[in-house]
Parts: C-alpha cells; structure tokens; sequence
C-alpha cells in the first residue's frame, strides 16, 4: 500500500541536503547519460554497416579466375584461365547444397554514352547474369521483372535497367517496359527496372547497369563459353565455407590446377564477413556496458557515501526512532529508498537527456543530402535496451543502499541519545 507520509519523509531528507545530493547524484546522471549516448552510436554503427550490405544473401561466396601459381600436369605457373558454362552442371549434380548458383559476366562499359534511346544518351555497365542473382543481391523491383529462365533459354535480346538508367532515358512516371534502348549498338527490349538493396558493387552500382540475359550477352559480345565470375548461396543451415571449399575443388579438378594452389581458384565468403562484423559489434556492446556500468557503479559509489554521511549526521535521529518502538525493517527501509529515490531521479533525467540527443542528431543526419551522408544510422537505443538500462539503473540503487541501512541498523539506541 503507497504510503505517502513516508515518501514526503523520503524527499524531506533528500531536500534538507540538496546541495550534496546534486553533486552526488552528478555521478549516477552522468554515468547513465555515458551509457545511453555510446549504446545509441553503438547502434548507429552497426545499422550504417547493415545498410551498406543489405540485401545480400549472408549465406553466399564468390567465385573468379586468377594465375596459378604452382605447376601441375604439365602446365607452368602463372598460367591464366577461364570458369565455363560446362562448370556450371557439375558444380550444382556435386554439391546439392547449393540453393542458388549465379554466373555472371563483366565488361560491357563501350565508352562514352553506350546507351541511347532517342535523343538521350548516358554511360553505364552492362553485364550478364542468370536469374538467381537476384537472390545474391536482392532487387527492387520498380516496373516488371528480372531476367527469368525463358530469356536465359531463348537468348533473348531484353534487358532489365538500374533505376539511374531509367531516369536518364526516360520521363518521370513513363512506362518503360516494352521500349527499346540501344546499348553498346545493339538494341534491346526492356522488360524491368530496379534498384539493388544496399552498396556492395559487383561489376558496379546496381542503379548504373543494363543487365542482360547470361547467354545473350556470351553470344552477343563473342565471350565464348567463358565466366568472369560466380556467386553461390548455401542452403539454409548449411555452412556457406563449406560450399566454397567443394566448388573450389571441383574447378581446381576441371581446369588442371593443383589442389595446393590457394590462388588460381579466387573466392571471398560474405557469411564470414557478416561473422566478423557480429562478433565486432558484439565487442563493442560488451565494451559499452562495461565503460557505461563502470561509470555507474563509481556514481553508485558515491550515492552510497553520501548514505553513510546522512545516517552519521541522523544518528540520534534513528536512535529515537528506535527507542519510540520503529522496527529495524522501518529504518533499513527508509534508508534503501532515499537512495533509490536519488538514485531513480538523476538515472531517468539522464537517460531521458541521452534519448533527447540520440533524437536530435538522428534528426539531423536523417536531413543530410545524400552526398554528405555519414556511415551511422538510426542511432536510437532500442526499447528493451532502455528497460534492461533502467532496471541496472534500480538495482545500482539499490545495492548504493545496503551498506548505509546496514550502518544504520548498528546504531543502539541508548548510544545515538548519549551523542551531542
């Protein structure tokens, strides 16, 4: 049951020493405010880091021909090599954990304005891929689609546009699919336009590349049977290294390289990347908290000091309480929630001072032009990182309490009284 005399009592005391519980709160305020304020930069990190590798399968590797640099079967070192389409088929019958399998091509830049449609004209990539990229890198689909197995199929000549393209060769809010554009002198049909998530380039930025059907661009550009480069994405629960580990001994197998070359067959992991980045930023939370609660426990501290003085200044105080018949529970209880209560006030006037900040300079980098944007990103505390602050923030509290009830409960009462 709330008991309001005794909270009036509580603030009572906390008022008589305002001017040394300011100072010594100063230390729980400012610990919580330190807390809060590295949490939400924290935070801030790692979601501009999410947002530069959004949408890309986390479960994928990559794969590129480079010089091999041991002899093998006759051939010297340094010998150059090319991936095949003949690749393809045998990677994904050996290795079924496999979910997707992308080869890709590169190369189509073609110099100033390659890309023309009626009087418009602009410079952009032009690259090969089969429809399972878009499950490497994930579109955003804005008119039509991605390039689909019929197109692989039939060599069709379409082409599906980045969203820069599109604003360069066409009216704001025109129809783009079915037209025609000609790029690198050949024409073609555009059936989509599209934006990839994120920033991780391959062959260029999404929003800058005219995407062709894989066998259209080898026949169309005279590659041959060859592959600039392939991404696979593992099945789910499946180690994407596991599945570097297999393609890359089957292409080593195919193309005459020794299994102890670690250069010819290039590849980089991305699940190994996004491990990385998680056990980075998992440091860095740890190193958050113990900086943050460091800094709270020396508030603590003080709080508890300043406890210790107010029960020595209210010795003959508590002594009459006691001799008037208060129970032991009663004078721990008081001491506990004054400390609590100065606890509680200078924690929750930092932490909201801490959120205040948080929201103003995420306000402020929200409204930065996109050319002087910086890496952080919605640099907010998460709520349930606000709880879990405040009930650290209760429990300090309550810990800076004990000792000073405990000191209380040792003063008897015909002692306090004997005291000038």
């Amino acid at each position: 049951m709330f008991d309001l005399d005794k909270w009036q009592e509580i603030w009572m005391t906390i008022s008589r020493n305002k001017t040394r519980s300011i100072f010594t709160a100063f230390g729980v305020f400012w610990g919580i405010l330190m807390l809060t304020l590295l949490l939400g930069t924290g935070n801030g990190l790692e979601n501009g880091m999410k947002s530069n590798i959004e949408g890309v399968a986390t479960n994928s590797c990559f794969f590129y021909a480079d010089i091999t640099t041991v002899p093998f079967k006759g051939f010297k070192k340094g010998r150059s090599w090319n991936m095949k389409n003949s690749d393809i088929k045998v990677i994904l019958a050996n290795v079924p954990e496999i979910k997707y399998l992308a080869p890709m091509l590169f190369g189509g830049g073609g110099g100033q304005n390659n890309t023309v449609r009626g009087d418009k004209a602009g410079t952009f990539n032009v690259m090969g891929n089969y429809p399972d990229y878009a499950h490497v890198q994930e579109q955003k689909i804005i008119y039509g689609r991605y390039i689909n197995n019929v197109d692989i199929l039939n060599k069709r000549k379409v082409c599906y546009i980045g969203n820069n393209i599109y604003k360069a060769l066409f009216k704001p809010g025109e129809n783009p699919i079915g037209q025609v554009i000609r790029s690198n002198g050949i024409y073609y049909t555009v059936v989509g336009v599209g934006s990839g998530l994120g920033k991780i380039e391959l062959g260029g930025k999404s929003d800058d590349q005219v995407v062709l059907p894989f066998t259209t661009m080898q026949t169309a550009y005279n590659q041959g049977d060859i592959i600039h480069f392939m991404a696979a994405v593992a099945k789910d629960n499946v180690d994407a290294s596991y599945v570097e580990k297999e393609v890359k001994k089957i292409l080593k197998a195919r193309n005459d390289i020794s299994p102890t070359d670690e250069r010819a067959v290039g590849s980089f992991n991305i699940s190994q990347i996004f491990k990385m980045f998680s056990y980075l930023f998992l440091g860095i939370r740890i190193l958050i908290w113990i900086v943050g609660l460091g800094t709270l426990i020396a508030g603590a501290i003080g709080v508890s000091n300043i406890m210790l003085v107010s029960v020595r200044e209210r010795t003959k105080e508590i002594g009459i309480r006691r001799a008037l018949g208060a129970k032991p529970r009663d004078i721990m209880s008081q001491i506990i929630n004054e400390s609590l209560v100065l606890t509680a006030i200078a924690g929750f006037i930092g932490l909201s001072l801490g959120v205040g900040i948080l929201a103003y300079f995420d306000n402020y980098i929200n409204n930065l032009p996109p050319e002087h944007k910086i890496f952080l990103q919605n640099i907010m505390i998460k709520f349930d990182v606000a709880i879990s602050a405040s009930v650290v923030l209760v429990i300090i509290g309550l810990l800076a309490g004990l000792l000073p009830a405990w000191r209380a409960m040792q003063i008897k009462p015909i002692e306090a009284l004997s005291e000038e």
